[in-house]
């Protein structure tokens, strides 16, 4: 009971980030385009996120003539879910869910998140809608490959795959630097993962309308939504723990967090969107033989270590 108590509150936890940082992007980026963001509704605009999201939930819901209803509602649903149900991995010493596969329950929420994207394309019956999921497919899978080869190359460094040994291995030097490469690698994979700018193709608003979320509006759009900005909080806390060496017990852990969930929305507001095909290039033809060496290289190095120690 305290366990599922736990879960919640962290949920809800999740959910308030979610709304600053919606606000901070949208300050960011108004810092950037030089103009003004959102600063009416509460003290330099505080509330906004939280009037958005009752105008959002209050809309009427839209309902597309020919889609396929039952799945066209659920998959927003089981999109926020998934983003919700990966937070358990986050190796929390307050009585919460301590996996020690943690690694392995992380790239199963991660291959399943493709599938809410996938069936909302499918269920809108709208050839844009189609186009934007099977974009978001093809780009998720090939993304995941060289995700989960790097973090092989984590685990081999470390040893297991408790996300715990990452903060107990880092104490006198970060992986950042060991391994810099591959963490900006981690990094950009990161980025087409989540379908941020500039692997935002899923979400062409020039070609595709609005890509697989075309026919969604009110309470659909707004887990979608949610969805994709707790997936970025994650990866931006997976981040810092694999590489930048804090634990969630840590302060400098949320400091490092909003770092990364910065240079997140930094890029957004800085790089132009990728063209398709060079998005797959750089995922088959760049990262992956990357990865792939890397993978080779520090397992070699953890075999000659453990040849050195039996010595």
């Amino acid at each position: 009971m305290v366990m599922i108590v736990d879960y919640l509150l962290m949920i809800i936890c999740v959910l308030v980030s979610v709304a600053f940082v919606t606000l901070l992007e949208r300050h960011i980026l108004a810092c950037i385009q030089i103009r003004k963001g959102p600063g009416i509704v509460g003290f330099k605009g505080l509330l906004q996120p939280f009037a958005d999201a009752v105008k959002l939930f209050t809309k009427e819901q839209a309902l597309p003539m020919m889609c396929n209803y039952l799945v066209y509602f659920f998959s927003p649903v089981f999109s926020l879910a998934v983003s919700l149900l990966v937070w358990v991995v986050i190796p929390y010493s307050i009585g919460l869910v301590n996996f020690n596969t943690g690694v392995l329950f992380f790239l199963c929420c991660m291959s399943v998140g493709v599938y809410p994207t996938m069936s909302a394309g499918w269920s809108s019956n709208c050839k844009y809608s189609m186009l934007g999921s099977l974009r978001a497919v093809a780009q998720t899978i090939s993304y995941e490959v060289s995700l989960a080869l790097i973090m092989l190359s984590f685990i081999f460094l470390v040893g297991g795959y408790d996300l715990g040994l990452f903060e107990d291995y880092q104490h006198g030097i970060w992986l950042f630097w060991f391994t810099l490469p591959l963490s900006v690698t981690w990094f950009v994979s990161c980025l087409a993962e989540t379908n941020r700018t500039p692997f935002d193709l899923a979400e062409g608003e020039s070609e595709l309308v609005s890509g697989f979320n075309t026919e969604y509006g009110s309470g659909g759009f707004a887990l979608i939504f949610l969805s994709e900005y707790a997936s970025i909080l994650f990866m931006s806390a997976l981040f810092v723990i694999l590489v930048l060496g804090s634990g969630p017990c840590s302060l400098f852990f949320y400091f490092k967090l909003v770092l990364i969930a910065f240079v997140f929305i930094w890029v957004r507001g800085t790089l132009p969107r990728f063209r398709y095909d060079k998005l797959m290039s750089l995922a088959w033809k760049s990262y992956l033989p990357v990865s792939l060496n890397y993978l080779v290289f520090y397992m070699g190095l953890k075999l000659f270590s453990l040849g050195l120690l039996l010595m």
